[in-house]
């Protein structure tokens, strides 16, 4: 054991104490922040927080690295240093225009462990997969849970392997040539093991879609900012990670002349010359606001991409033919035209799902289409469908391959979901393990309720606590092999090599793009410079008039010089020929 110095900032407290391993040693106060010196063991020991004498209850650290116990449980050490990391050789990449794989550690492997996806890398650099991007790691009550209900930011889930399995992680994943992102939540805290209230202004009064909001702008705000940017920077520092998707940042509330988000940028970006490779920022947002993305110099906030919903929903629509809520607005042809075009379908346009004006449009001089992350499957449009159906459980291999196709084939940086690339069978639901039952039993209860109000049977949802939604959740990796999920892998393979070996669909112009398409024949056709992904949309033969010389096609297809004549549901990427 050796002396360590243990410093927490409560300015809402009137005494704190160091707790260890049973023992509490008095803090000291300077200003709003408390230290103490003591001994504890860096793997068996444990520590936690006294606050104002209350010793029935020892606080977590709001900082702790490992929770063993759990999240209401006193916390342990983590000593970065001791980690022998083997990529020194890994110097990065920039995640514009790279192949983005997400995944969630519990249920992407049997095992649901830190090395259980790490022997599974394999796969994925075969694949031609560039960045992992696993869903949120950080300490959250219970066991099993998407991730977004964390209250230990900076602990790693100690049942996935904690912080040295995620360092194995993504040390192999470097071997591996696949650099990894790491997806983090600064909005909100879950409902359970919070108890950052009890050392200072963490929260404020106001609210959003998951309870009160950080205090990014209020008195004694400043700290409260240090702690999530600090936080970003300790995963790309400690952890190696690459970058980070930055969870749902519309609903972080900021009034500040700088945006916490462009104060996290500027650090990142300082981090990324000290340690001399690539640190990408990645939003999410609702907003359509394509100043996220755009350069400080340029009055934006700096990050490097942000995902695009409008896509996604563009192309469902399109394919699937749903229509219902925010697809509302989405499903014609010239909509799919825009959205793969120009970046946003709503760029200060109506939306009749908000019922107001909604985006703004991107300004092609200071921003580049890379910058956008679009999908056709992501953890969200499946898991919050009400039975967390795959588009591969209503639609068939022909009209998966066309959403591949659109998406891999786009001027945009495309994203995958575990199991999508060979149409995995297996559902992503919702799924919670509340050890409170009255929690549990309301996130149940709420989740029915929900989708009772979309007209779905209230029998027909799973229950998020009930293990089984877990289980059926997790990936059978026997299915890659099995004939029919091989042959769409296979098309998902040339896709990707296609993207990285034919330097029309690498330019990141958006005047590189344009699009055509027939409503009554049933066909789009999306361009890049001399290249066409054509797709079949309907389920007869048609004709399209764009003669071609085929690189890949799902099903055969006639051509000639007047063009192509090809089956339904199928789609066909070629270099278009000179009339």
């Amino acid at each position: 054991m050796a002396q360590q110095t243990f410093s927490v900032w409560a300015p809402s407290a009137q005494t704190v104490g160091l707790w260890h391993d049973g023992s509490v040693t008095p803090m000291s106060r300077d200003g709003q922040w408390w230290s103490a010196v003591a001994d504890i063991d860096g793997e068996t020991g444990r520590y936690g927080y006294v606050v104002d004498g209350d010793s029935d209850q020892v606080l977590p650290d709001p900082r702790v690295p490992r929770l063993p116990e759990g999240v209401h449980a006193p916390g342990a050490l983590d000593d970065p240093s001791a980690f022998a990391w083997t990529d020194q050789a890994w110097s990065g990449r920039h995640v514009g225009g790279a192949v983005i794989y997400e995944l969630h550690i519990g249920t992407f492997t049997p095992q649901g462990t830190f090395d259980a996806a790490a022997d599974r890398l394999g796969h994925l650099a075969d694949l031609g997969v560039e960045f992992i991007e696993v869903m949120p790691i950080n300490g959250f009550n219970g066991t099993l849970n998407w991730g977004y209900d964390g209250v230990a930011w900076y602990a790693v889930h100690d049942p996935y392997g904690g912080p040295e399995g995620f360092r194995r992680l993504v040390d192999a994943a470097h071997a591996a040539g696949i650099g990894v992102i790491l997806d983090v939540v600064y909005n909100h805290l879950g409902p359970s093991g919070n108890y950052l209230p009890r050392f200072g202004p963490y929260l404020t009064d106001g609210a959003n879609t998951w309870g009160q909001s950080l205090n990014l702008d209020q008195a004694d705000s400043d700290a409260v900012r240090a702690h999530i940017i600090d936080n970003a920077l300790r995963w790309m520092r400690d952890f190696h990670v690459d970058g980070l998707r930055l969870d749902a940042v519309h609903a972080l509330v900021d009034h500040t002349a700088v945006h916490v988000l462009e104060e996290l940028a500027v650090a990142t970006d300082a981090l990324a010359t000290s340690v001399g490779r690539p640190l990408s920022l990645i939003a999410e947002s609702d907003l359509n606001d394509p100043r996220l993305v755009t350069g400080r110099g340029d009055g934006g906030y700096g990050l490097a991409a942000q995902w695009d919903d409008d896509v996604h929903h563009a192309i469902h629509t399109t394919v699937s033919g749903e229509r219902q809520g925010y697809y509302a607005d989405f499903g014609s042809l010239d909509c799919l035209a825009t959205a793969l075009t120009r970046g946003f379908f709503h760029a200060m346009t109506y939306s009749s799902f908000r019922r107001r004006r909604h985006g703004r449009p991107i300004d092609p001089r200071t921003v580049s289409p890379s910058q956008m992350v679009v999908y056709t499957c992501d953890h969200d449009q499946i898991g919050n469908r009400a039975i967390g159906d795959r588009p591969s459980a209503y639609l068939d291999h022909g009209q998966l391959a066309i959403k591949a196709a659109l998406v891999l084939t786009s001027a945009y940086t495309p994203m995958l979901f575990m199991g999508e690339e060979w149409g995995a069978s297996t559902p992503f639901q919702f799924f919670t393990s509340h050890p409170e039952p009255d929690l549990g039993k309301a996130t149940a209860e709420g989740r029915k309720a929900e989708f009772a109000d979309h007209g779905w049977d209230a029998a027909e949802i799973p229950d998020p606590q009930d293990p089984e939604t877990f289980r059926r959740s997790k990936l059978d990796w026997t299915e890659p092999t099995e004939p029919a999920h091989a042959r769409l892998l296979d098309f998902y393979r040339a896709l990707i090599s296609l993207r990285r070996s034919v330097p029309d669909l690498t330019d990141d112009r958006w005047e590189s793009v344009s699009a055509s398409y027939d409503v009554d024949r049933g066909w789009f056709a999306l361009h890049r410079g001399a290249v066409s992904t054509i797709c079949i949309l309907g389920d007869r033969t048609t004709s399209v008039p764009i003669a071609i010389e085929p690189l890949l096609a799902w099903e055969p297809v006639e051509t000639s010089a007047d063009g192509i004549s090809s089956p339904g549901h199928n789609v066909v990427v070629g270099r278009r020929l000179l009339p």
